[in-house]
């Protein structure tokens, strides 16, 4: 690969050739370097090389949907950042695509304008495959700690009681935020814009929130607490 620019390298999947036209010459006049694939399996191959920091993806693909290509991905431990770019516009697909650990959501029609701020956006929040970039985290990031839990954002670590806990990307970020604001309540409003970086289905929020207790729960009191038509706090249980 070509040393002579550090441009953000996206990987525009879409079966239909004036999607792809149109979504890599917006991109590439803003400052990226494209690559397109029309097929799920290709797109999966490019992806697996380590070649993109960010996806840009149709859901209704004719060989390997969408859906399943993030989720294969994200079961082989890559976190590579990924836009859902699709005619499904019902809420339950935006909730299932975020879910799968997609970072954004885009139905068609849609503006090319704002399809290159999202991906700014996420790059932006994610600093690109494996945390490098523009966007990595220096040494001004300290070790946030609330009772027994500790966040460790230079090295992307969260610990319980000493014990490693395992999170995705969104739920690390999402932790992250709820941490920095230790017994505030947090509206789903603030954690979309902070969090996700856009507005979306409030259940993704809900969902995200409950995969988080999933994995904390278990290794002592509740931290995250929910304030009925509000928000969420994190803090001790001794809090009230």
């Amino acid at each position: 690969m070509s040393d002579q620019t550090n441009k953000p390298r996206v990987l525009v999947v879409d079966d239909e050739r004036n999607i792809r036209d149109l979504v890599g010459m917006a991109l590439r006049f803003h400052g990226f370097e494209v690559v397109s694939a029309a097929r799920g399996h290709e797109a999966l191959e490019i992806a697996r090389s380590g070649m993109p920091d960010l996806l840009v993806l149709d859901v209704m693909l004719p060989d390997l949907d969408g859906f399943e290509l993030c989720r294969r991905l994200r079961a082989e431990g890559d976190d590579v950042p990924v836009i859902f770019l699709t005619a499904r516009d019902a809420p339950a697909d935006t909730v299932h695509g975020l879910t799968l650990g997609g970072d954004d959501y885009v139905t068609k029609p849609f503006s090319v304008e704002a399809l290159v701020a999202r991906a700014r956006a996420v790059l932006r929040r994610g600093g690109g495959r494996g945390g490098s970039g523009s966007g990595s985290l220096t040494a001004e990031h300290a070790v946030l700690t609330v009772a027994d839990l500790e966040l460790d954002e230079a090295r992307w670590e969260v610990r319980r009681g000493g014990t490693l806990v395992e999170l995705s990307p969104t739920e690390f970020r999402l932790l992250a935020f709820l941490m920095r604001h230790p017994g505030q309540v947090l509206t789903k409003a603030q954690l979309l814009e902070n969090v996700w970086g856009f507005g979306t289905q409030s259940q993704v929020v809900e969902t995200y929130v409950s995969y988080l207790r999933r994995k904390l729960d278990p290794l002592g009191p509740p931290l995250i607490h929910t304030q009925r038509g509000v928000g969420y706090a994190l803090r001790p249980a001794s809090d009230g």
